[in-house]
């Protein structure tokens, strides 16, 4: 397959998360019969509700900065699927991606006529192996993995990390991970596992979180590393307060890493800390006015952008938002909100979308200022252009898939 095959090819098996099939067995086969590339380089893995990703980028980039050959695997993109494997800071080639994927492919279809395997492995099952191979023709040192969902079984929990990171949990996902801070706790808490060497655990805000996490180290027999946020001089390239618990985690990753013989200088950790990219996540756009665009794609997510907002938006303040249907629309609203002087609506290009008059009652409740409303995120993009002031700032919010829609066209304006 070439590279847009590839990408078809996957997209044909269903969207990740409306098809997902939580469960190992399919991608320890799949893993398997591909001669086990997690085998080849040691893993670090990190699940959480939010910052999993920010602390995932940060640590990789203190790897970096130590001349770790590292891989990263993250998800999900935002504009190219190629954008979630990269070796050394580098995207995969469209080229290698689609040799990775044909080569999964052809081993999934194999384990289907073989009867190993009922139905072919998912979308996000097939990306994982796609990775995991990719950093083994790459020859990396350390693979990163961003948990997907959850964690007792999600893909990248087959990769049998030895070294393992939880951040903030919040409500998230609840039709997959359970309807309870406890419950989504115990389906994270599972990566740790027997034989891990530590178990690095971000502040928690909420105090039965933190009990689940502390229970699973002990049964496991599972060294816990609580951290908490911490104060420094050092200034963090990713935006927002929220980013020194991050931070915090991703250091003390960087110092068990060089426990296991990994040579990560201090002067490392300061440089990674201090070039980190996220896109899509507190990410300003210079442009008159300015465009703030970032995820908040849960009520924890959205408190951190208000956070944010709070003490830094420039006004007027128009917030562009678009979310899928099954978050947290009520509590998400609530926050953000009421923090523009206008509000924008859309519906995001994702089945999974709220449609832009869903959101209209929760808007009349929660929003002080103008309210309007588009079915295109392009055409609202342009509505809060037309609307705010070169002095202003536009902030464009609710889903990743809205950020991946619409980023191309902002980083345009520059």
């Amino acid at each position: 397959m070439n590279f847009e095959a590839a990408v078809d090819y996957l997209l044909g098996l269903g969207h990740e998360t409306l098809t997902i099939k939580l469960g190992l067995r399919n991608t320890e086969l799949l893993l398997n019969a591909l001669d086990n590339p997690q085998h080849s380089f040691q893993s670090v893995q990190i699940a959480g509700t939010n910052g999993k990703g920010s602390t995932a980028a940060m640590l990789d980039a203190i790897c970096r900065a130590a001349g770790i050959r590292t891989g990263l695997y993250t998800s999900p993109h935002l504009v190219s699927i190629t954008e979630r494997i990269k070796v050394s800071g580098v995207e995969i080639t469209r080229e290698a991606f689609a040799a990775c994927a044909t080569a999964v492919r052809g081993v999934s279809e194999q384990l289907v006529a073989e009867k190993q395997l009922e139905t072919l492995p998912t979308f996000f099952e097939q990306v994982t192996a796609i990775a995991l191979i990719a950093f083994r023709n790459a020859h990396i040192e350390l693979a990163i993995l961003e948990t997907g969902l959850g964690g007792r079984l999600d893909s990248t929990t087959a990769a049998n990390a030895n070294i393992v990171a939880i951040t903030q949990i919040a409500l998230d996902h609840q039709d997959y991970l359970g309807n309870t801070i406890a419950s989504i706790a115990a389906e994270k808490a599972a990566i740790i596992r027997p034989g891990v060497q530590a178990a690095v655990i971000g502040r928690q805000q909420y105090s039965e979180a933190l009990d689940v996490l502390l229970q699973r180290c002990k049964e496991t027999g599972v060294t816990p590393i609580p951290v908490e946020s911490f104060e420094t001089r050092v200034n963090l390239a990713l935006r927002g307060r929220h980013q020194l618990d991050n931070a915090a985690v991703a250091i003390q990753l960087a110092e068990l890493l060089r426990e296991t013989g990994f040579d990560i200088p201090h002067a490392a950790i300061v440089r990674g800390l201090e070039t980190a990219q996220h896109p899509g996540r507190l990410e300003l756009i210079q442009h008159k006015p300015a465009i703030l665009i970032d995820g908040a794609h849960n009520p924890a997510g959205a408190e951190s952008l208000r956070v944010y907002l709070d003490e830094f938006a420039q006004r007027p303040l128009t917030l562009v938002f678009g979310a899928m249907r099954d978050k947290q629309l009520e509590q998400i609203g609530e926050i953000l909100f009421p923090v523009a002087d206008l509000l924008v609506l859309t519906t995001v290009d994702n089945p999974r979308s709220a449609m832009s008059e869903m959101l209209e009652p929760i808007a009349q409740r929660f929003a002080r200022g103008k309210i309007l409303k588009s079915d295109r995120g392009a055409t609202a993009l342009q509505l809060a252009l037309d609307h705010t002031s070169r002095e202003g700032m536009i902030c464009v919010a609710g889903s990743l898939y809205l950020i991946g829609e619409l980023r191309p066209q902002i980083l345009s304006l520059r």
